[in-house]
């Protein structure tokens, strides 16, 4: 198993699972902290990197999922800044060769099992844990997992308040967009009902809470994670998520895992690492795998027998 241990948190990485638990110090980002601990697959996986941070020049660990696995990634469309995405993880230039094992692991995982970086027809996380409910800008947001509720502070806009508390269902929404500020312009959390106008703006508009740029904002994107997570799939290919639908014990293609003769039993993974072992030899002789990674992913799946 690989580990690193950051301020801002612990990855570990197990063959299957990237386990990210967030940092609980001070420094933390509140997204983060509020987030809590993600495991994602090793089929959401697309790519991961040991690089310079864009801005700051920090060394980071930095996860690059599928599009269309999470449905966090939908919602925020890269509007976090770093300190505040939950796939990053800054690291100390001591724990350097760390990092590079952990990356190294990884990539020989997504190699053996030969995962498709390509985008998902389903999502492979869950979403935010619900119930959840956010407070922000002109309004506060909450979700229950069946329906959302808008209710309104001192600060909204008096024709808007006017219209109430609003309540509605996940079935009724048609889609969800979360906007964070930028520059002069406010952000916002709007909802798309059926048969609603959409033409206000957020200030007016009584589906959507108007953001003004404080540390807040993203947590809003979390209740538009988790109303995301329940509707369907923007692929329009399977509308099932798959983390929501599938029981724990189940394999990424639906099999159960175990069972002697079975799907995952010793003697198809016993066939299967024989083959993979023959793969990596054909890539390797055609130039694809270099030597050193052709030696390091062919040790990994001698590890596996």
């Amino acid at each position: 198993m690989a580990e690193i241990m950051q301020k801002d948190g612990v990855w570990t990485f197990d063959g299957d699972t990237v386990r990210i638990v967030p940092g609980r110090e001070r420094g933390v980002h509140l997204m983060r902290r509020t987030l809590g601990e993600l495991a994602v697959p090793l089929a959401a996986v697309a790519g991961v990197a040991f690089e310079a941070g864009r801005k700051s020049g920090r060394l980071r660990l930095r996860l690059r999922l599928r599009e269309g696995a999470d449905p966090l990634l939908q919602v925020i469309r890269g509007q976090l800044p770093d300190a505040a995405d939950p796939y990053q993880l800054s690291v100390d230039p001591d724990r350097t060769g760390v990092a590079e094992y952990f990356v190294a692991e990884v990539r020989n995982a997504l190699l053996l099992d030969q995962i498709d970086s390509g985008p998902c027809d389903r999502y492979l996380l869950p979403g935010p844990t619900v119930p959840l409910s956010m407070g922000a800008g002109d309004g506060v947001a909450a979700f229950d997992g069946e329906q959302v509720r808008l209710e309104w502070n001192w600060k909204t806009e008096e024709a808007k308040k006017s219209a109430g508390t609003r309540l509605f269902s996940v079935s009724d929404v048609e889609s969800v967009v979360w906007q964070s500020s930028v520059g002069l312009e406010n952000g916002y959390l709007r909802f798309v009902l059926a048969n609603t106008s959409t033409q206000a703006p957020p200030k007016y508009d009584p589906y959507a809470v108007e953001l003004y740029g404080f540390k807040k904002d993203p947590l809003m994107a979390l209740i538009a994670a988790a109303v995301t997570a329940r509707m369907p799939h923007p692929s329009g290919l399977d509308q099932t998520p798959v983390a929501l639908a599938k029981p724990a014990d189940a394999a990424p293609g639906g099999e159960a895992i175990g069972g002697d003769g079975g799907p995952g039993g010793d003697g198809n993974d016993h066939d299967t690492l024989l083959r993979r072992l023959r793969e990596l030899g054909e890539l390797h002789q055609e130039g694809i795998l270099t030597a050193e990674e052709f030696a390091a992913a062919k040790q990994a799946v001698l590890k596996r027998f």
